[in-house]
């Protein structure tokens, strides 16, 4: 089994509760492709500016997948306007766990992250990336 950190945002978020789908864009094949059913899905909900506010980034769900990956073009999924995905490539999942977890005070104790000072390098330009089970079982207990 593998954990997986799944970086979306606010709305998003919404659909994948509602409709518990995970979906990727087309570049992120080859990492969509390492997904198996039974493999946990971290929901990590990025840094956002709402207005003159900034919504802090957090964690807010534990999913399984329930399927393959397969590929499905329905927009459901919110997308930059300049960048027009439907998030094609998906899985189907299954909530196990919802909660909020504030994100940042997780930094200093998440293995995966290296770089404590410059965090969000490592998941900048990613829609998911493997987490190490230690991480996965800290954010679980929290949840």
């Amino acid at each position: 089994m593998t954990y997986w950190l799944c970086i979306t945002n606010r709305d998003n978020w919404e659909v994948i509760k509602k409709k518990n789908i995970w979906g990727v864009p087309k570049r992120h094949k080859n990492t969509i492709a390492k997904v198996k059913p039974g493999d946990k899905l971290v929901i990590y909900v990025k840094q956002e500016r709402k207005d003159k506010q900034i919504l802090e980034p957090k964690i807010v769900g534990i999913f399984e997948v329930m399927s393959e990956p397969y590929q499905d073009s329905t927009k459901i999924f919110k997308s930059p306007p300049h960048l027009n995905e439907t998030y094609p490539l998906r899985v189907k999942i299954k909530a196990i766990k919802l909660g909020e977890v504030e994100f940042k005070p997780l930094i200093p104790k998440l293995n995966f992250i290296t770089n404590k000072r410059k965090w969000s390098g490592h998941l900048m330009g990613k829609a998911m990336r493997e987490l190490p089970e230690e991480d996965y079982k800290l954010i679980e207990s929290l949840l």
